[in-house]
């Protein structure tokens, strides 16, 4: 059930799709693909597991 207290009429921050931004992100994304600035899933999800114990992975970094 819906939040009485909250207004959701009420347009925020995140509310408003900005179609020129996402495109402008998808671009973004699929150049640094194609330049091969990419991190591999299994590197990605060890350092994600890496979190959860007392010696968390650093960051991958891409190439």
């Amino acid at each position: 059930m819906a939040d009485p207290a909250i207004d959701h009429d009420d347009e925020d921050l995140f509310s408003t799709p900005d179609d020129a931004a996402d495109e402008a992100a998808t671009l973004r994304g699929l150049a640094d693909a194609a330049a091969g600035r990419v991190v591999d899933n299994e590197t990605v999800m060890r350092w994600v597991e890496s979190w959860a114990t007392a010696n968390p992975l650093p960051r991958p970094k891409c190439g």
